[in-house]
């Protein structure tokens, strides 16, 4: 069992200096024990994650920075700079970055489950295919 530590992870340093880029999005590690696991994401213009659902998890995002456009089970909102998204496990959600900016998240789920060993896999990653194959093996699953 993996039990949370005392410390600061700094601004621009993930968990043990990793950095994944995940269909073109950058997801920085901060934090991961059994219970949770934090990351946050940086959403280039024009990117997205599309419907999906977890099956074990619960799901927040923080926006930091810009705005996301969110699909709650079909019902379109926006996430603007200090927003909490919640997303139930089982419920599918999608987020898009719809300006010219890039927006800022940070996310968390709870319990982390395999999410992070999923985010290692997807790493790099160009094929979408692949990528809804290797989440579905690890408990997403893309509408």
């Amino acid at each position: 069992m993996t039990s949370e530590t005392l410390g600061l992870t700094l601004n621009q340093e993930g968990v043990d200096n990793i950095a994944w880029n995940v269909m073109g999005q950058t997801y920085v590690p901060k934090q991961l024990t059994d219970y949770s696991f934090a990351w946050r994401a940086t959403f280039p213009a024009g990117t997205f994650v599309p419907s999906h659902s977890h099956d074990e998890q619960e799901e927040y995002l923080y926006v930091l920075e810009g705005t996301l456009d969110v699909d709650l089970n079909g019902k379109k909102t926006q996430g603007n700079v200090g927003d909490l998204v919640r997303l139930p496990r089982g419920i599918p959600h999608a987020f898009y970055n719809n300006t010219d900016q890039n927006v800022e998240a940070l996310f968390w789920v709870a319990p982390s489950a395999d999410l992070f060993n999923l985010f290692i896999k997807l790493d790099n990653l160009s094929d979408p295919e692949e990528v809804v194959k290797i989440s579905r093996e690890h408990g997403i699953h893309f509408v």
